[in-house]
């Protein structure tokens, strides 16, 4: 129905309302006869307190427990008793006298009144199933009509009806089971009859029709029957119009409804019909969803999301760029944008609103790809309350967290928060089940990853194949100043919007000897001299401190807050252990009540044991902060640092890159990471730091150099970022073979001509000029695909000639490549790991997980740790008989150890890769055990943050290893083993806290908190009371309990929504069921 016709319905039922109205004010009472509650009328049972009860339900529902008749019976039985009523007939025989003297007068001028609503009802249209209102013709008594040859003629004939025809359409193949024949017969016949009134042939064939009504909804009997036959009119040879009596048309109407042969309607039409009228109603979704919704005042949004901005992020209004990047014209027409700002210039929030726009205005789902692990679970906790206030699903694609394929939700949208690696393998299962259209926003945030290694190619990937398959979805990227942002423009089809806003005045200064310059982009070398350090320094205080670090961060600490950044992770602890040393004592006195509150916080984290380093230097605010902390340490000093109760971070560059604290000051240690020299993208985002918005009204940057290094610090000030160039064929086409991979895989291009196509639209297809001479992308495809035959990877020929025609044969994956693009397995180790599993399956010793560790021990972090060899001898003999049964499987024997212990050369082969890894597989083995990070870092002699992440890593490439042996059928026997696996190393930690942990951002010290608390699963926390919270859990915040509590709500609708879409797709009819024919009934 198109909306002409639905705003034509719209009129017309409100006209049939009216005139139920006026019918009911005529009720009176009904003659006598004995009731039965259960055969109540409809308008009986609206007025005796239903009224909430929508019309067409109560019509349908009430009237389907009255009669117990099946299909195939007609519908007109129950009423042969209407002739044994005398009332009723003394009524049809009143409304037949007064019919006649009438006359030719129109039916409206007859006042005609049913005193039995029972039969006003059922004469009367239902209001929600009217066809065609804009077309109804009103066929009074005695009216003259012109025939087809010009002539009048008179149709004679009795008609009770409220306004004019209306036809019904079942809604459901039910309903038209229900019909009865007539009434189906009639309803086509009648629709034909509108048909062609619309195309001005009703006048001719009007003379045909029997002047009735008809106005029954399907599952209501129909008391008339109208017949097109033109005998029927019983039309007298003089002219004249002869009327039967209305009680004999009822009864001549009853009998031919019931002498009327029942036809089948046919299912599978039926069926055909309803997938089309769901194909347009998904193609006007469509439209609406291009278009968008205005839902409110702030940039479309309710205004309840302004609220919400200012109740979690403090944020009043926009910035002037952030209101002009949301106007856009690109925005609002929904194409690609980058936009390029400096750091802590708010790119995030307006990133958020225009995710907002695309859940809450075009129903759409959202990918939001941040950088790391912490970003991701910092953001999965601040849009929680978001997403539970607008009924959207916020779920966490980080680690070994998220499902592939994702689940399909038939009701609320979802908002995707993933790292580069997961949003890759989130976008390759959309693709592969056919959903990558429902995504309709991607968010990109640093876009300038793009040229930083491996992870860069992954994420040229996953645009690439998002341009490619989804021409809807639109992608938005955030960075800073780009070099070569045309490149990216025309790699995305994107536009560009650039700003130079700061919401604090950033300086800049360089710092060579005790001589500090200010960095002044209009002088010839860019440094122009500011003043000398005051700074009053003792001999040995020179020595220890030679860059004056304590004379710098004096300056502003403990008032404001202030960053050192630092070269080495050692060079991070021994800096907070020198400046503690020669500062006041005076800072012991500041905020000494919430420093031993944070002491013994990190004492419960490391059960009763703390870093000595910490120990000593957070009494005067000061700590370090670098990877070798664990996850709950970091966040700890992290908070403590927002909070002010910490004023100075000892940190490497990953703080830079990572969670946003800024400080007043930021000191740059020195102008190397490590053994390299700083990129200008590295100093620009480490400086970005200086300024707190809203708290400093400035911030300033300095970077302590060397008077050798003053040239080289000159050129990192002065000149550009760094360009962003494709890593697709970095590391040995590494990246480019996985693509190619997955590309044939996924079956988005199998034909060298169709990957050819796909890769002329990646960033290496843009700057292919640059990276190949003298070879076209042809050529450098063909050189790739050549390994993953080799490896038997993919099989068919790369390409052939034929008659001068270049003819390319379709290529396909065989079940090795599909495994493994399916795992996501590094081409480098596919071939290991299949030769690992095959090897397992031989001799697989099930009585520890020892085995089962070292199958899903990461290759990759195999070269980040040397065994030592005493060490790894110790831990052997501390092993009990099964578990060194292992060594031998994998092949590392006692007598091998012995000898590298003992410093002996080693007579015996044993594959040095081998041993390594089965090292670290043992300290996994041992943390799995002791799920104490603290006793096993220093048994094995690593720092606790090497130990989290290895476990991490493991437990990421576990889940990998089980989606391979999936596709496997030969693997069968793993897949169990693995998941549960999986699932032990992602937590290590007690089975009663993995459900307070599964809460994006709460680690084992808080989920332990929370249990000793009672808040025991997830429903506990979702259901909790954050100011209870507060005052319950120590060293909790207002704010972190708020996202506590909203990320186990999500977590918690997450769960719900799944089981409810499980249940539905189970009891779901489907619409391809095959349909019995009707001599296999009969049969039956």
């Amino acid at each position: 129905m198109d909306l002409d016709q639905r705003q034509d319905a719209n009129q017309w039922v409100s006209k049939r309302k009216r005139a139920r109205e006026k019918t009911f004010s005529y009720k009176t009472p009904s003659p006598n006869k004995k009731k039965n509650t259960n055969c109540m009328s409809v308008p009986e049972r609206i007025v005796k307190g239903e009224e909430e009860i929508h019309l067409e339900t109560s019509l349908n529902k009430d009237y389907m427990e009255q009669v117990d008749c099946d299909s195939q019976e007609d519908l007109f039985g129950d009423y042969d008793s209407f002739a044994d009523d005398s009332g009723f007939l003394a009524q049809l025989e009143d409304v037949g006298r007064s019919l006649a003297e009438s006359g030719k007068e129109d039916m409206k001028d007859a006042a005609v009144e049913f005193q039995d609503p029972n039969l006003l009802n059922y004469l009367q249209n239902d209001k929600d199933k009217v066809h065609n209102p804009s077309k109804n013709v009103i066929l009074t008594t005695g009216e003259a009509m012109k025939d087809s040859s010009g002539q009048k003629s008179n149709i004679a004939s009795e008609q009770i009806c409220t306004e004019g025809f209306s036809v019904m359409h079942p809604r459901s193949p039910d309903e038209t089971d229900e019909l009865p024949s007539s009434q189906l017969a009639l309803a086509e016949e009648v629709n034909s009859l509108l048909r062609k009134s619309e195309t001005k042939e009703f006048e001719s064939e009007a003379s045909q029709v029997l002047n009735t009504c008809v106005s029954d909804p399907p599952d209501i009997p129909s008391v008339l029957n109208l017949n097109l036959v033109q005998n029927h009119s019983r039309t007298t040879n003089s002219g004249t119009s002869k009327q039967m009596s209305l009680k004999d048309q009822m009864k001549n109407a009853m009998a031919g409804n019931a002498m009327v042969s029942t036809p089948r309607a046919s299912r599978s039409k039926q069926l055909k019909e309803i997938a089309l009228s769901e194909e347009i109603n998904v193609a006007l979704k469509t439209i609406e969803a291009t278009s968008g919704a205005d839902m409110g005042p702030f940039y479309g949004l309710p205004s309840k999301v302004k609220k919400l901005i200012f109740q979690f992020k403090g944020i009043k209004e926009l910035y002037k760029w952030q209101h002009a990047c949301l106007t856009l014209e690109s925005v609002r027409a929904r194409k690609n944008l980058i936009y390029s700002l400096p750091t802590s210039g708010g790119k995030t929030l307006v990133a958020e609103i225009l995710i907002m726009q695309e859940l809450l205005c075009r129903k759409n789902d959202a990918l939001f790809i941040l950088p790391y692990v912490a970003i991701v679970q910092e953001k999965v906790r601040g849009l929680s309350a978001f997403g539970i206030e607008f009924s959207f699903l916020v779920e966490e694609y980080a680690g070994s967290k998220g499902k592939f394929p994702p689940i399909k939700r038939r009701q609320k949208k979802s908002l995707y928060i993933a790292t580069i690696e997961k949003a890759h393998s989130l976008v390759n299962a959309l693709i592969e089940t056919e959903r990558i259209t429902h995504l309709g926003l991607v968010v990109v945030d640093e876009l300038h990853m793009l040229g930083e290694g491996s992870r860069g190619a992954i994420l040229e990937m996953t645009l690439s194949k998002i341009l490619f398959t989804s021409k809807t979805t639109q992608i938005i990227g955030m960075s800073a100043t780009l070099n070569n942002v045309s490149d990216l423009q025309h790699f995305l089809k994107a536009e560009h919007f650039a700003s130079n806003f700061r919401p604090v005045q950033l300086k800049e200064y360089v710092k060579i000897y005790d001589k500090i310059y200010e960095v002044d982009h209009k002088s010839e070398d860019y440094f122009t001299f500011s003043r000398v350090l005051s700074y009053k320094y003792s001999s040995n205080m020179e020595k220890i401190d030679p860059d004056h670090l304590i004379a710098l961060v004096t300056e502003v600490i403990p008032k404001y807050s202030c960053l050192v950044f630092c070269p080495t992770k050692k060079n991070c602890e021994n800096v907070s252990k020198m400046l503690c040393k020669y500062l006041n004592k005076s800072f012991l006195t500041i905020k000494e009540k919430e420093k031993c509150a944070l002491i013994q916080e990190l004492k419960n984290i490391g059960n009763g044991m703390v870093c000595p380093i910490l120990r000593d230097t957070v009494p005067f605010g000061l700590a370090y902060h670098h990877s070798g902390l664990t996850n709950d340490e970091r966040k700890l000093i992290e908070d403590a640092y927002t909070a002010g109760i910490l004023c100075l971070l000892a940190c490497t560059s990953t703080l830079a890159a990572g969670v946003n604290l800024p400080a007043r000051r930021v000191i740059l240690r020195s102008p190397y990471v490590a053994r390299d020299f700083l990129k200008t993208s590295q100093y620009k985002q480490m400086v970005g730091r200086a300024g707190r918005a809203g708290l400093d009204t400035e911030g300033e940057s300095i970077l302590i150099a060397q008077e050798k290094d003053k040239k080289l610090v000159s050129n990192l000030i002065s000149k550009p970022l760094e360009g962003c160039y494709s890593n697709l064929i970095h590391d040995n086409e590494k990246g480019i073979k996985d693509l190619l991979l997955s590309l044939i895989g996924l079956k988005v291009a199998q034909t060298l001509d169709q990957i050819v196509a796909f890769m002329a639209g990646t960033l290496l297809g843009v700057q292919q000029q640059q990276f190949f001479k003298g070879k076209s992308l042809l050529e450098v495809i063909e050189q790739a695909l050549e390994p993953l035959m080799e490896k038997g990877l993919i099989k068919g020929k790369i390409s052939s000639r034929s008659n001068e025609e270049e003819i390319y044969p379709k290529l396909e994956v065989t079940k090795l490549g599909h495994a493994t693009f399916k795992g996501s397995i590094d081409l480098a180790y596919c071939d290991t790991l299949n030769m690992d599993l095959k090897k397992g399956l031989e001799g697989l010793v099930l009585g520890n997980y020892l085995h089962l560790i070292y199958l899903v021990t990461p290759y990759d972090v195999v070269a980040q740790c040397t065994p030592d060899w005493m060490i790894y001898f110790r831990q052997f003999h501390q092993l009990d008989a099964i578990e060194q049964k292992v060594f031998a499987t994998v092949g590392v024997p006692e007598s091998f150890l012995t000898k590298k212990a003992s410093c002996q050369k080693v007579r015996k082969s044993v594959d040095s890769f081998v041993a390594a890894r089965f090292y670290l597989s043992l300290v996994l083995y041992s943390l799995y055990k002791e799920m104490n990070t603290w006793s096993v870092a220093q048994k094995f002699n690593v720092s606790r943050g090497f130990l989290q992440s290895l476990l991490s890593s493991a437990a990421t490439f576990s889940s990998n290893v089980q989606h391979f042996c999936e596709e496997l059928e030969e693997f069968w026997a793993y897949h169990a083993l693995f998941k549960d696996l999986t699932h032990k190393l992602s937590y290590c930690v007690k089975p009663e806290l993995v459900p307070l942990m599964e809460v994006s951002g709460v680690q084992e010290a808080r989920a332990l908190q929370l249990y000793k608390s009672g808040y025991k699963s997830l429903t506990y926390l979702a259901n909790a009371n954050p100011d209870v919270l507060v005052k319950t859990i120590e060293h909790m915040s207002k704010r972190q309990a708020n996202q506590i509590v909203s990320s186990a709500k999500m977590l918690l609708n997450e769960k719900a929504e799944a089981l409810q879409e499980e249940v539905e797709e189970l009891l779901r009819l489907p619409i391809d069921l095959p349909i019995q024919s009707e001599s296999n009934l009969t049969a039956c």
